[in-house]
């Protein structure tokens, strides 16, 4: 069973920062595999892709977070990462990971708040 739980949300002034952290968990030596991605929910919003890397490293952003954001995986700890920076009101979401790819079914996480508020 594919488990996927993301660490790293909280409360940030804006312009601050933040990183977030997806570990991957039962997928055996297919982390590699997957094409992993960040999405996020804001409140009465529907979720939205913000950042993706594919298994190659290739990497894409909404408009809305490029030049702030970067998405970056780690094969070896089967982790895939968030880094936000310049952090704005309106990037108050819950984040969700997720996992991908053309033989598994997707998989997501449980999300982890992020707050932009001073």
């Amino acid at each position: 069973q594919v488990h996927l739980v993301e660490s790293g949300g909280g409360l940030v002034q804006p312009g601050g920062s933040l990183r977030l952290s997806c570990v991957v968990s039962g997928s055996g030596n297919f982390f590699s595999k997957f094409a992993m991605g960040w999405y996020r929910q804001g409140p009465e919003e529907q979720r939205e892709l913000v950042a993706q890397i594919t298994s190659a490293g290739n990497t894409d952003y909404a408009d809305s977070v490029k030049g702030r954001f970067a998405i970056t995986r780690d094969n070896r700890k089967d982790t895939v990462y968030l880094d936000m920076n310049n952090l704005r009101p309106e990037d108050t979401a819950v984040y969700y990971c997720n996992a991908d790819s053309p033989v598994t079914p997707p998989y997501w996480g449980q999300g982890t708040q992020v707050t932009v508020s001073s």
